[in-house]
């Protein structure tokens, strides 16, 4: 194999691992303030995309990716006041259940919207002919808005938890949420804070890539199965570790199709799920005891 070739698949496996690790952060943002694991969460990328492509047949792109994000956010604040706020004392495998339920229930939803059809947002730059020479490997512009939208949601979550008064509430609560509520802090609106802003990150995440991967109405169960297995390899609830642990499950796909039928591409993320599961379930980064489901 040519040192093209290898850059070549580097880079292709950087691009997907982003999108995975975009989906993984949203993962942990409920993770972290409620120990829920979303499982809807590919479904948040699936609505931003085509409510972006919907709205861009008669708004500029940029107001139709913005307007998209908002509308998701809302749909993630709904979700939270519809379902998650009236179940009391929920379990583990209660809440699995109601994640998956309602994964199903928003793909059906758009089906009904948007049909069967696949669609997509134009470039941001260039066109789908368009590529840039790297060192003799191709890369579509599209691709670094993927790498550069990574890039600066990572930081700005990064600022906001670590520097604002609501995203330090929301550690709060993720720490010790009986001591976040004797504080003063309302957990409940730390909750739906959560979804909205998971939700939000999703649907900016699904315009970016719809482009480069396009978009359908059932899109978002590969994503979720992809960022959770990202989630657990870098360890629930680390941004950090979701970042590493998306570019890792990204280069080994994309050097797996060297060596594997292209048919075999999305067992690999199953496998090493399986693994990591068996072998360090705390993950890369995370921390050796996972935390529970918290009442909130």
């Amino acid at each position: 194999m040519s040192f093209e070739q290898l850059l070549q698949y580097a880079l292709s496996g950087i691009t997907n691992g982003s999108i995975y690790a975009i989906v993984a952060i949203g993962f942990n943002i409920i993770y972290n303030t409620t120990g829920i694991i979303n499982f809807a969460q590919g479904e948040f990328l699936m609505l931003g995309g085509m409510t972006a492509i919907s709205l861009s047949s008669f708004m500029p792109l940029p107001l139709a990716i913005l307007a998209a994000v908002v509308i998701t956010s809302f749909a993630g604040a709904l979700i939270d006041f519809l379902f998650i706020r009236r179940l009391k004392s929920p379990s583990v495998l209660g809440m699995v259940i109601v994640t998956v339920g309602l994964s199903i229930v928003i793909r059906e939803i758009a089906l009904h919207i948007w049909d069967e059809k696949v669609r997509s947002l134009p470039y941001f730059t260039g066109n789908e002919i368009s590529s840039i020479n790297i060192m003799g490997a191709f890369i579509s512009p599209q691709v670094l808005w993927v790498i550069g939208v990574s890039s600066v949601i990572v930081v700005f979550l990064g600022v906001f938890f670590k520097f604002t008064l609501t995203g330090r509430s929301m550690r709060a609560c993720a720490s010790n949420i009986t001591a976040a509520r004797l504080c003063g802090i309302n957990a409940r609106n730390m909750v739906t804070i959560s979804f909205m802003l998971s939700a939000g990150i999703g649907a900016l995440a699904g315009c970016v890539v719809s482009p480069i991967t396009q978009t359908q109405y059932d899109c978002g169960t590969s994503l979720a199965i992809k960022g959770f297995t990202v989630a657990i390899l870098g360890g629930l609830g680390n941004s950090t570790g979701a970042v590493v642990g998306g570019i890792v499950i990204g280069l080994l796909e994309a050097f797996s199709i060297s060596v594997l039928p292209l048919a075999y591409k999305d067992a690999v993320a199953i496998a090493i799920l399986l693994i990591i599961l068996f072998v360090r379930p705390s993950g890369l980064l995370g921390k050796k005891e996972a935390a529970g489901l918290k009442e909130f």
